[in-house]
């Protein structure tokens, strides 16, 4: 098995493998690698029952995720998102409604959301990033307005505002 550089590790309470296989069931081209568990040595550190889950490596879409069950210590917060690029509304759709069920709607802006589990996502138009990058300033600020009143991002509002004359 390849070994990817660089590799995302989400720290959980006691919810890697139940997330996880969440997030495999979303993304196609994704599988759960990899689990490992607790034993005994250590016990005293990490006061988890000998043979509970302590690491989940998955992989959604190509890319390869660590999942820890490290206890309450660390929580998820917005500064730092994952970013899911999407080629059509129907795909922005099918992520934005599967990540977001259950999740924070209090979270939810401009394509950012928060799921169950308190990891924050960006559900993207693949196209936005030439848009907001144009050397029209005239287009980019057309782009922003219609994002900025925008929960779950709207591709056909996005392109007429970017094409409007």
């Amino acid at each position: 098995m390849h070994v990817q550089r660089i590799t995302p590790c989400l720290w959980f309470d006691s919810q890697a493998e139940e997330a996880a296989e969440f997030y495999c069931a979303i993304f196609s081209n994704s599988r759960i690698l990899r689990i490992s568990r607790y034993g005994d040595a250590g016990h005293e550190i990490h006061g988890r029952p000998s043979g509970s889950v302590m690491t989940v490596m998955f992989e959604l879409d190509g890319q390869t995720f660590t999942a820890l069950n490290g206890g309450p210590v660390f929580r998820f917060n917005e500064a730092i998102s994952l970013q899911v690029n999407c080629d059509t509304q129907q795909e922005l759709d099918h992520y934005w409604g599967r990540l977001s069920a259950g999740g924070d709607e209090s979270a939810q802006q401009c394509g950012w959301l928060k799921d169950k589990y308190g990891v924050s996502w960006q559900i993207i138009p693949a196209v936005l990033a030439d848009m907001t990058a144009d050397p029209d300033p005239r287009k980019t600020e057309r782009v922003m307005a219609a994002l900025l009143k925008m929960k779950r991002l709207d591709i056909p509002s996005l392109q007429r505002a970017f094409e409007e004359t």
